[in-house]
C-alpha cells in the first residue's frame, strides 16, 4: 500500500499507509473515542466537513451492513485509524468497510500513531487539515490546510438537508433474536422533523415511540410546517456552526408556543439561539459513546453518545424562561434545557444512541407525552 499524509494547519505532519480511495480530502480534524459503531460515524451527516480520527485501535473488522446506515452515503471527509482490518467477520455484514468508503472516494489512512495525534488535538484543539494519498509534499499540504475555511461561520446544515419533503415510517428493528428493542408503538401523533442533517436512527426512534414522521428541508417556513398540522415538531442534529442559520432560527422562534418541540444536538443549539442565547465553539468537542451527563430533574447520571463541536452558553439563556435540565459531568457544559412555560425541550447529546448506550431513550417517550398532553 502507498504512503499517505495528514497535514495540519499548525505545520504538524503525520504519516501512515493509504487503505482507502487514492484521494485527497480536507476538513476539520476531529476525534471520536467510541469503541464500536464506526459505520454510524461514517454515515452521520453531522461529520460533513470533517476528517475523523478513531481512537479505538482496530476498525473495519465487522464490515458494514445497510441497516446500520445513518444516511444513504458516508459523510466524513476522510478517516484516520491505527489499524484498518481487511478481514470482515460478522454474519450481518454485506460490504467490507474498506469498499464501503472507497466507493464514495473517501481516503483512509491506517498505521498512523493515533494516540500521538489525539493528544496533539486535545492540547492544541481541533484544527484544519488535509488527508492525502496523492500528494507527497508535506509543505504543499500544510499550505492547503491553512487555506480551507474554518468550521466557525460555516452553514453546512443547508447543504446536507433534504431538498424535498418525504414521509418516514420505518421503526426500530432487531439486530438479533436476543435484541430487546420491544415492539414499535401504534402511530398516534404526526411529527414534522426538520432535516438539518438528520440521522436515520432518530427517525426510527420517533416511529418506535408512536409517531408518523414527515421530514422537511431545513429552510421550510414555520407557516408551511404548521400547515401540515403537526402534533409536534422535531429539530434534528446536523453539521457546522449554528449561528449562520438565521432563517432556520427565525422559523423555530415562530413555532415556539404553537406546537410541542423536541431538539437534538444542532436542534438544541438552534433552540438556544431562538430563545436569545449564544453558542460557542468547544476546544476539541465531544465525540464518543460514554460521556456522563447528569439529569438535574431526576438526579440520575446517564451514559450518553455525543457528537458536537459547538455548545450553548448557559449564562446567555434567560433563567426566567429556561430551565437547565442536563449537565456534562466531564466539563460542566450544557447538555439540555426546557422552557418553563412552553412545551419545548432539547438535549445536546444523542439519545438515539447510534452508536452508544440506551440510557436516554426515554426522551422520545417524553416527547410523545408532551404531544399527548396538549
Amino acid at each position: 500500500m502507498d504512503s499517505a499524509i495528514l497535514a495540519l494547519e499548525d505545520g504538524t505532519v503525520f504519516e501512515g499507509r493509504s487503505f482507502g480511495a487514492p484521494a485527497e480530502r480536507s476538513g476539520e480534524v476531529v476525534f471520536n473515542t467510541a469503541i464500536t459503531g464506526y459505520q454510524e460515524i461514517f454515515t452521520d451527516p453531522s461529520y460533513t466537513g470533517q476528517i475523523v480520527v478513531l481512537t479505538y485501535p482496530q476498525i473495519g473488522n465487522y464490515g458494514t451492513a445497510v441497516s446500520d446506515n445513518e444516511a444513504v452515503k458516508p459523510h466524513i471527509e476522510g478517516l484516520v485509524v491505527r489499524e484498518f482490518s481487511g478481514i470482515t467477520s460478522n454474519w450481518r455484514s454485506d460490504t467490507e468497510a474498506r469498499s464501503f468508503l472507497s466507493n464514495s472516494n473517501i481516503p483512509v489512512v491506517s498505521d498512523m500513531d493515533t494516540r500521538s495525534l489525539v493528544r496533539h488535538l486535545r492540547s492544541r484543539g481541533v484544527m484544519r487539515g488535509v488527508l492525502s494519498a496523492i500528494e507527497k509534499d508535506a509543505n504543499k499540504l500544510i499550505a492547503k490546510a491553512r487555506s480551507i475555511p474554518s468550521m466557525s461561520g460555516l452553514d453546512l446544515a443547508t447543504r446536507v438537508s433534504t431538498k424535498d419533503r418525504y414521509e418516514w415510517s420505518e421503526g426500530v428493528a432487531k439486530c438479533s433474536p436476543s435484541d430487546l428493542v420491544g415492539v414499535n408503538a401504534v402511530p398516534r401523533f404526526h411529527v414534522v422533523a426538520y432535516d438539518f442533517g438528520i440521522k436515520q436512527n432518530i427517525l426510527r426512534r420517533l416511529v418506535h415511540s408512536g409517531c408518523r414522521v414527515t421530514v422537511v428541508p431545513s429552510l421550510t417556513s414555520a407557516e408551511d410546517v404548521l400547515a401540515l398540522k403537526p402534533d409536534g415538531v422535531f429539530l434534528s442534529n446536523g453539521p457546522g456552526d449554528p449561528e449562520p442559520l438565521h432563517d432556520q432560527i427565525a422559523n423555530v422562534r415562530k413555532l415556539i408556543g404553537k406546537t410541542p418541540i423536541f431538539g437534538i444536538c444542532l436542534g438544541n443549539q438552534i433552540l438556544g439561539l431562538a430563545l436569545g442565547g449564544k453558542t460557542y465553539k468547544l476546544k476539541f468537542g465531544h465525540r464518543g459513546a460514554n460521556h456522563p451527563v447528569l439529569n438535574q430533574i431526576t438526579n440520575r447520571v446517564e451514559i450518553t453518545s455525543h457528537n458536537h463541536g459547538f455548545s450553548v452558553d448557559p449564562d446567555s439563556l434567560n433563567a426566567n424562561d429556561v430551565e437547565i435540565t442536563h449537565i456534562n459531568l466531564n466539563d460542566q457544559t450544557l447538555e439540555g434545557f426546557r422552557h418553563r412555560r412552553e412545551r419545548v425541550f432539547c438535549v445536546q447529546y444523542h439519545p438515539e444512541a447510534a452508536p452508544g448506550p440506551h440510557d436516554s431513550h426515554y426522551l422520545f417517550d417524553d416527547f410523545v407525552k408532551l404531544m399527548a398532553d396538549k
